[in-house]
């Protein structure tokens, strides 16, 4: 009888033992994954501190005023809101990187719906450089992954390239045209007719006053017979025409929808970064931003351009 009640006692033991080293074992883990303050005497590197003393140096002890336009004109310098993603060491270091990347190679403003040529290495090619001219139908990636996907319709044939913002690789991107669509995402072009994203390869930039804003270009376009790539029925675009489909596709894309995500306030919390922290992260990095534009435009001021001939 004794031995059954040590017994007893002693597992008891054990499984409180156990569930405590748990405990602590998650804790640790995301603390470490957090800050990695628990690895390392000093809280933070030495670099990252004396860059953000000198940028309060230099602007006086204030927090420099960022602009709300900043998220749309950078959204790649924004975190993946997921948590299970989110490293706040790798982040800063991948900003740092990405400004770098900045200051060799000019990554203009440009939206989902603006008309590109981007020029990247290719071995392949006679000059080693190829070049090519399309509509940015996607735009997403966060920090050095960031991309963004251009089409073209080349001898009747639908192109696409798929391009990693700051990848080595490219060496210049033009903005041919500026402008948005009335959709965050124009992947329904694959199945438009082809006049909607046929472009000529040697277009002539569009060039906007400065200070004026970007238009939005109101166009709908038409969309081939089914079948198509996905069911567009089922999501709320703005720019395609009537599909003209029978009332049952409607019926069903009806009882699928779910229009209560709208107003769900937790799932928008977890999928977006907060305000206030947006605000800091552009903070950090708006004064070089600002003065890399500057250094642009000093660079595009002494370039000279040739006359072409008329008549």
């Amino acid at each position: 009888m004794v031995k059954i009640v040590k017994m007893a006692l002693l597992s008891r033991f054990v499984r409180r033992f156990r569930r405590d080293i748990k405990s602590n074992f998650l804790l640790f883990k995301t603390v470490a994954n957090s800050e990695y303050r628990c690895l390392s005497s000093l809280s933070r590197p030495e670099k990252l501190v004396s860059e953000e003393t000198k940028e309060q140096e230099t602007n006086g002890g204030h927090k420099a005023v960022v602009p709300l336009e900043c998220r749309f004109v950078y959204p790649e310098f924004l975190p993946d809101p997921r948590v299970g993603r989110r490293n706040s060491l790798r982040e800063r270091l991948e900003r740092m990187d990405m400004l770098n990347r900045r200051s060799n190679i000019d990554v203009p403003e440009f939206y989902t719906g603006s008309i590109l040529a981007v020029s990247s290495a290719n071995q392949h090619a006679p000059e080693k450089l190829s070049r090519f001219v399309g509509i940015c139908i996607q735009r997403g990636g966060c920090g050095l992954r960031a991309f963004f996907i251009l089409r073209n319709v080349i001898d009747h044939q639908g192109v696409e390239m798929f391009y990693e913002m700051y990848s080595p690789l490219i060496q210049k991107i033009e903005v041919l045209r500026l402008e948005k669509r009335l959709d965050s995402e124009l992947l329904y072009l694959r199945d438009a007719l082809p006049e909607y994203c046929t472009f000529p390869l040697d277009m002539e930039p569009e060039h906007l006053s400065q200070g004026s804003t970007v238009p939005v270009n109101p166009i709908k376009v038409k969309l081939k017979p089914r079948p198509w790539l996905e069911r567009w029925e089922r999501q709320e675009l703005k720019g395609v025409q009537d599909l003209g489909l029978p009332e049952r596709f409607y019926k069903r894309a009806a009882e699928v929808a779910r229009p209560w995500e709208k107003y769900d306030l937790m799932k928008e919390y977890r999928e977006s970064i907060p305000a206030e922290e947006q605000e800091s992260i552009f903070a950090e990095v708006y004064t070089q931003l600002q003065q890399l534009e500057i250094t642009k435009k000093m660079k595009r001021k002494r370039t000279f351009v040739r006359p072409k001939r008329t008549g």
